[in-house]
């Protein structure tokens, strides 16, 4: 989760400047850096990725309106609505970066 928290926490100092998101975690040069479980972080900006590929509540309403950064969690396995299985250990980022954590428990 502090991952995630310091990721998001980078994105929100250049959106604070008025800019979008980073198109990849590559422009900040976190993209060698892996989850504890060996995998490498997930990142989807939205506007440039297909709606379909983002993060999904149990209603399927997007989790974010900016970028949705998770963890595939300790399976390494993820699917787009959080409430599928293969989803439920993820380590999330929703509400815009309001919540922070696992998404069973969200």
């Amino acid at each position: 989760m502090s991952d995630i928290e310091d990721f998001s926490s980078r994105i929100s100092a250049i959106q604070s400047e008025g800019l979008a998101p980073p198109a990849t975690l590559a422009s900040l040069q976190l993209d060698q850096l892996i989850d504890p479980w060996g995998n490498p972080y997930q990142y989807v900006v939205h506007g440039t990725a297909p709606p379909a590929q983002y993060r999904k509540d149990r209603f399927l309403v997007p989790l974010n309106s900016d970028y949705d950064l998770y963890s595939q969690g300790p399976d390494g396995q993820s699917v787009p609505p959080i409430t599928a299985s293969a989803s439920r250990d993820d380590i999330i980022r929703a509400n815009d970066g309001g919540f922070i954590g696992l998404a069973s428990d969200y």
